[in-house]
């Protein structure tokens, strides 16, 4: 009963700290002069991606030969992805459906969403190509050339990302803050130093609150006997991911597509990048089992169903709930056969 009621007062405090984090990122974006792209794809999606990149970190740095730890840090791995392109998107999908209606059209900026499914796409497919390349004596040094192309991809899709963001101010895109900041309203006044302070202060209460609905969500796990593998794969990613993403719900529903989008599409390429190169170089990074090979296949399913609506029309929302329904499909299968 603690753990429950924990989940929902840890639910609370979040979606409040979410709506302070996004409120002092929109007047950081403004005063920097860039395009919500940039906003939304580097700065909320690195800021709220470090919860679950230390999950996989700490899993397998404290392994020393443990097979669960590093089952759990490789499923969580797997899973970050997964669920930010399918459950994610599902989600903001029902916080708009009834504004929007089914066919309502989803209307990020375009060139930085299609860069930000190509980057993840490429990389997260040579990641996982990786761990089917059968042992041999250039196995290590495979994986270390292609740690090396993941973080350089890396690099450069900042580079583009940021080179790119003075078009699109110039073309409308700009970060605007529509609300004054939260900590004004207490008498502060509005400089750079008050928005970084807003800013770390939502921040530290977003990642205690997260800290509090993982444990929570692990309680509840663990009294129902959950495998590590399915732990990891589907209980952490929507403790430490879902959450976080309660800022692109609030932006998508106050029509900042771009910022919303953004956040989850800029996490996509920094958790399909960065933390396979923790796989790689410090696991046996092998796939011997059918399970991590269906939700991989899932993911690029849902990432390729996102690239190929937003080159054909543009996306709706009720093409978010077809990535809903991908989700639902791949935790079928793993319930089933695992």
């Amino acid at each position: 009963m603690h753990d429950y009621i924990c989940l929902i007062i840890s639910l609370i405090l979040i979606v409040a700290a979410s709506s302070i984090f996004c409120n002092a990122l929109e007047h950081l974006g403004e005063r920097l002069g860039v395009s919500a792209g940039v906003t939304g794809s580097i700065f909320a999606a690195v800021g709220t991606a470090l919860p679950e990149t230390i999950i996989p970190i700490l899993a397998i740095a404290t392994a020393n030969g443990n097979a669960v730890n590093n089952e759990i840090g490789v499923g969580a791995i797997l899973g970050a992805p997964l669920m930010l392109s399918t459950l994610s998107v599902f989600v903001m999908a029902i916080s708009v459906f009834t504004k929007r209606g089914i066919s309502g059209k989803i209307k990020p900026e375009a060139s930085g969403l299609e860069r930000d499914l190509l980057f993840f796409l490429a990389s997260y497919f040579l990641a996982f190509a990786c761990a089917l390349i059968p042992e041999n004596p250039l196995t290590r040094f495979i994986n270390v050339v292609i740690s090396i192309l993941l973080l350089g991809s890396y690099f450069l899709y900042l580079l583009l990302t940021i080179k790119s963001s003075a078009k699109l101010v110039d073309s409308g895109h700009v970060t605007v803050a529509d609300e004054k900041l939260f900590l004004t309203r207490f008498g502060f006044k509005l400089n750079n130093i008050i928005i970084i302070v807003q800013l770390l202060l939502a921040l530290v209460l977003l990642l205690y609150c997260a800290e509090m609905f993982i444990d929570a969500v692990k309680g509840i796990a663990f009294a129902h006997q959950f495998s590590p593998f399915l732990l990891s794969l589907i209980i952490i990613p929507i403790a430490t991911e879902l959450p976080e993403k309660i800022n692109s719900v609030l932006w998508l529903r106050r029509g900042k597509d771009t910022l919303a989008v953004g956040n989850i599409t800029g996490a996509m390429v920094f958790q399909g990048t960065l933390l396979p190169v923790i796989g790689i170089l410090f696991t046996n990074w092998s796939l011997d089992s059918k399970l991590p090979m269906i939700s991989i296949a899932i993911t690029l399913l849902a990432t390729l169903w996102l690239y190929f609506n937003l080159k054909h029309g543009g996306l709706k929302v009720w093409h978010f709930f077809i990535n809903g329904l991908l989700y639902i499909l791949n935790i079928s299968i793993l319930i089933f056969y695992g």
